[in-house]
């Protein structure tokens, strides 16, 4: 019973429900229970590359430490035993318990944020969307294409840059093809309007602007759906019961 085989949807409302309900919470435990409980869940019922997963961590983590250390130094002052002094201002054990708990909690937003993200098929996630939140069709449909058209844009970009290669355009290191991008915009951006354009007209042909749709791809809501939700939640339950 894998987290990535749970409906999406069932997913999405679960993890945001839990995000708003962090958000009520200022002291460090709860927080740090749910990234420690959400990593957990992460290595028994999933197969993330914890590689990649680390690599989306990273811009988090730097937030994460800008924030400790922003909140410690720009924060309010609040009263009580010194614990340290920076830069001639002494800092509180509570000043401090104020940093650790938002830095945790950006970290605990980050860990759950990309639970979802990496356990969640996008086109399956839109599916639900419109069979369990009832999304109108025409809005799944074209946030469906959106995603489609992030690959064929690296897709269309790497021709571009094979075909200026050919010409003899120098295209060997990184920062050569950095550079060499603001040329490639326009027949980038060309190729992607007249791409869209099609596209609106296929849609349209095949009666996206009207009319009830039948559904070929059913995505359904099982029992390991609620068992995955009752663990989550069940979860922040404990994170609560850690930081009274």
């Amino acid at each position: 019973m894998s987290l990535h085989d749970m409906n999406p949807t069932m997913k999405f409302v679960t993890l945001t429900v839990i995000m708003f309900g962090l958000a009520l919470f200022y002291n460090p435990w709860t927080p740090l229970v749910i990234i420690v409980g959400t990593l957990l869940i992460q290595l028994v019922a999933t197969d993330v590359s914890w590689k990649r997963w680390g690599m989306f961590l990273i811009p988090f983590l730097i937030t994460a430490i800008g924030t400790f250390w922003t909140t410690l130094v720009f924060g309010k002052n609040l009263e009580g035993e010194t614990w340290m002094t920076i830069l001639g201002q002494d800092i509180t054990v509570e000043e401090r318990r104020v940093a650790v708990a938002l830095s945790l909690r950006v970290l605990a937003f980050t860990v759950l944020s990309l639970l979802f993200m990496m356990t969640t098929d996008s086109k399956r996630f839109v599916m639900s969307l419109m069979q369990q939140a009832k999304l109108s069709p025409t809005i799944a449909y074209s946030a469906l294409v959106g995603f489609r058209f992030i690959p064929l844009l690296q897709r269309e970009l790497q021709q571009l840059q094979y075909a200026h290669q050919l010409r003899g355009i120098s295209l060997n290191t990184k920062w050569e093809r950095l550079r060499h991008v603001p040329k490639l915009l326009l027949p980038l951006l060309a190729g992607s309007i007249r791409r869209a354009e099609r596209i609106a007209f296929s849609m349209e042909a095949r009666g996206f602007t009207s009319g009830k749709r039948t559904i070929y791809d059913k995505v359904e809501v099982k029992s390991s759906d609620f068992v995955w939700s009752g663990v989550l939640l069940a979860l922040f339950g404990i994170a609560i019961w850690a930081g009274i």
